[in-house]
């Protein structure tokens, strides 16, 4: 391929790939966007400006080379642009398909602050490890020399499995411990087909497999097997379990049946996807074909169960949130390709109540407006009084964010600190907790938080692992 010079950002416009007609899209789980095309990858890429303070770099939390890689692609070299994506990135294709590139990389693109529309940075992202994979590049870690010491990693989430990846790459031994029978964790489990396919999972966890790592499933610490016998085992420990805990509504009604948890109807959806015996879905306690839908919460997981209820047949879907678009947290692209497919967005609603005798049949909903910034800086919603009507619905889904399990319960570990949220304590330079040798990243430490901090907390947590396991015995201890 011919080398294309840079900065045509002048002379092309920005062309995102094709996405499926959303009439198709509410028919099956496949993923929306269909691939570039090789000379349509280089076009993309050659409108970078190259920057000398590149915005996109310094906005994504992994610091990708995304100038460098994005010239690579530009003039043809996408092996080496896949090598320099991956030096940075454990999960390049993953990001490309599920980083909010609209908040990080793209938003604060150069060309786009000057009205010329962002360099497709995802899109591209995506091109180039998917075209590794079709050529072969993609191979399993081979450590240039193996290491005695062991790391057991609980949690085969992003965060796990990036710090996993990272030390075999070291040539340290890696055991990592998850309550599912699929490594992946949210990758597998959490996310929807339509925005990150299953098979483009299994293969890297694959890779992982065949780079060394050993994958202990449906093991649940502190039932299966304790924290004490991992830490015994192992020379260090990560702690990366994300966090699982659904926040719950208190509201009259929210007992009865039809009303169900968010993470429990994406992992139904997801296991169905994946050909298992999944009888939640078969009753339709977690399915919503041929029911009105009604979702409650404004993130990027409520974004998720809107769009699954259309792909399941709901008669009707609506989204309620009590601030409006601008103020909502959940991607703006999600929000328009929802919209697309059907999906009735009611800004400044919240619930007060649920109605129904033996299951749910509506939802008693507040209408709200907009009042002064509260202390997060966004304007505090407040109840408009008297405004009240009912909403009907056969199944309604909380997504109203996550919070930590209670791991020193759970793990009979009362010395493993936590903060006042119930995350684990931990330095945020080196990762590890008040347990010597026992590290931890991600969700777990963040709070409900991007994938992408996930793969950048295990690359971090790994290195000072790293340090950690080559100091002397007696250091290591105190």
């Amino acid at each position: 391929m011919a080398t294309q010079r840079m900065l045509q950002f002048v002379t092309k416009s920005k062309e995102m790939p094709t996405k499926r007609a959303a009439d198709d899209r509410r028919e099956d789980f496949d993923e929306i966007y269909r691939e570039y095309a090789a000379e349509k990858a280089a076009e993309q890429a050659s409108r970078c400006s190259q920057c000398g303070v590149p915005y996109c770099q310094t906005h994504c939390p992994l610091h990708n080379n995304i100038p460098d890689w994005l010239k690579l692609t530009a003039e043809g070299r996408l092996q080496e642009a896949y090598e320099m994506s991956q030096a940075t990135n454990t999960f390049p294709e993953i990001c490309g398909r599920i980083c909010p590139q609209d908040r990080l990389c793209e938003g604060n693109c150069v060309i786009e602050q000057a009205g010329h529309g962002t360099v497709t940075i995802g899109a591209v992202e995506k091109y180039i490890t998917d075209s590794a994979w079709e050529q072969g590049w993609v191979l399993p870690v081979t450590p240039m020399q193996e290491r005695p010491e062991s790391v057991g990693i609980i949690g085969a989430g992003p965060g796990g499995l990036a710090a996993a990846d990272h030390l075999r790459r070291a040539g340290v031994q890696v055991t990592v411990y998850d309550r599912y029978d699929r490594a992946g964790g949210l990758l597998t489990y959490g996310i929807p087909g339509f925005k990150l396919e299953k098979p483009v999972v299994m293969r890297r966890i694959e890779q992982l497999e065949q780079s060394g790592v050993q994958f202990v499933l449906n093991c649940t610490v502190g039932e299966d097997i304790s924290f004490d016998a991992i830490r015994g085992k192992h020379d260090a420990v990560l702690i990366a379990t994300g966090v699982y805990k659904s926040r719950d509504l208190e509201a009259p009604g929210s007992d009865l049946p039809g009303i169900v948890k968010a993470i429990d109807y994406l992992t139904t959806s997801n296991r169905q996807g994946f050909g298992d015996d999944v009888p939640e879905y078969d009753s339709g306690a977690l399915n919503a074909e041929g029911k009105r839908v009604v979702v409650i919460g404004g993130g990027d997981t409520a974004m998720d169960c809107v769009r699954t209820a259309v792909r399941q047949g709901a008669v009707s879907v609506k989204l309620l949130y009590r601030r409006d678009r601008e103020n909502m947290p959940g991607s703006q692209r999600e929000v328009q390709n929802a919209e697309e497919e059907g999906v009735d967005f009611v800004w400044l609603t919240a619930p007060a109540g649920f109605t129904g005798d033996t299951a749910v049949d509506g939802v008693l909903v507040q209408k709200m407006r907009l009042g002064v910034p509260d202390a997060s800086g966004r304007r505090a919603p407040e109840l408009i009084e008297g405004a009240d009507y009912v909403e009907p619905a056969e199944l309604v889904i909380k997504a109203l964010g996550f919070e930590p399990e209670a791991l020193p319960t759970l793990w009979n570990t009362p010395e493993l600190a936590v903060t006042r949220w119930g995350t684990i304590r931990c330095d945020h330079t080196t990762h590890m907790s008040s347990l010597p040798g026992v590290f931890a990243v991600g969700d777990i430490v963040r709070g409900a938080s991007l994938v992408v901090w996930a793969i950048r907390d295990g690359r971090d947590a790994a290195e000072a692992m790293l340090d950690y396991l080559a100091q002397p015995a007696s250091l290591a201890a105190e």
